[in-house]
């Protein structure tokens, strides 16, 4: 082959692919011009974060109506998607084909000494959703389209709600020294599979409710007050302000600690500045710890899910609307 003729195919190619790329290009700017074909607004929470997440009510639930019967009761104990359960609930009570229960199951009134609001209530755990299929006098029978885990005989039934999600949105860095915007603030009392240390994507409960104006959407820093105590005990200080013993018996060379504190006084004659007399009188400070949205708000308390962490977020944490 020439080089001539080598050249001549190479431009060929090079003409080639261009058609291809520029042929591309203008079909995925007419798919973006399709109606419909604009992104959508992504949600911050969404299906099992949104449905599933539990609350802590302070209001009595109504127990009338509840799961009394499966399909497969006599083998097993625990109903999930597709299987088909019977609630005492039916033509009797306005029941119709296609109406959506939620299903909830009440555990027990909340004892936490993360709070000063005393009694918050008790928790709700929200196992799924069922819808009706057929309906009878006084029973109808139901199709179990959600299952956050197994169902049981008993939990109880309440007619659905649909919930909005905070839509995402981009936010400025979370700002780590941050400081307090004077606005309401509580504790993470509890969390949603009672973990002690939670991080992204965690569903906890907070003792901020509606009787303190908050709302679905609304943003919490969680924060840790930096008090005058360490997590390790020992030793009041890694190394003595000795100032001597360190010297080598040929060279006396310096003889202080080269970690040690400093010796107070304009002279350095007095007793050494140790941590704790280095903190004494400080303003209070605080370590933040993460970012989290408010989901669903009850009486005394609401639910959030965690959106970003810095470090590991624990029960007891502070949290103060943004």
């Amino acid at each position: 082959m020439s080089f001539q003729v080598f050249v001549n195919r190479c431009r060929t190619a090079v003409f080639s692919f261009s058609l291809i790329a520029l042929t591309l290009v203008s079909a995925l700017a007419q798919v973006s011009s399709i109606p419909g074909s604009e992104r959508r607004p992504m949600s911050v929470a969404e299906k099992n974060n949104l449905y599933c997440a539990g609350y802590v009510q302070k209001a009595p639930i109504d127990t009338a109506n509840r799961l009394v019967g499966a399909v497969g009761e006599a083998d097993r104990f625990n109903f999930t998607q597709p299987d088909f359960v019977w609630l005492n609930a039916g033509a009797n009570k306005g029941v119709k084909v296609g109406d959506v229960w939620s299903v909830v199951r009440p555990k027990g009134q909340v004892q936490t000494k993360w709070t000063k609001k005393g009694s918050l209530g008790f928790l709700v755990e929200e196992v799924g959703a069922v819808e009706v299929v057929r309906v009878k006098a006084d029973v109808s029978v139901a199709r179990v389209t959600t299952s956050c885990e197994g169902l049981l005989l008993g939990d109880l039934v309440q007619p659905f709600q649909v919930r909005t999600s905070p839509i995402f949105t981009e936010r400025p860095a979370m700002d780590l020294f941050a400081d307090p915007t004077g606005k309401a603030s509580g504790r993470v009392f509890m969390t949603r599979d009672g973990r002690e240390m939670v991080t992204k994507e965690h569903t906890v409960y907070v003792d901020l409710g509606a009787e303190d104006n908050v709302k679905t959407g609304d943003y919490l820093t969680v924060f840790r007050p930096i008090e005058d105590g360490n997590i390790l005990f020992g030793p009041d200080e890694s190394v003595n302000a000795r100032s001597y013993g360190y010297e080598s018996l040929t060279y006396k060379g310096g003889k202080f600690s080269n970690q040690s504190a400093r010796k107070s006084g304009n002279e350095a004659r007095g007793h050494v500045v140790t941590s704790g007399k280095a903190k004494a009188g400080r303003p209070e400070l605080r370590k933040i710890v993460g970012e989290m949205v408010i989901l669903n708000v009850k009486e005394r308390t609401a639910t959030a899910l965690i959106t970003r962490s810095y470090y590991e977020i624990h029960t007891g944490d502070w949290v103060e609307v943004q």
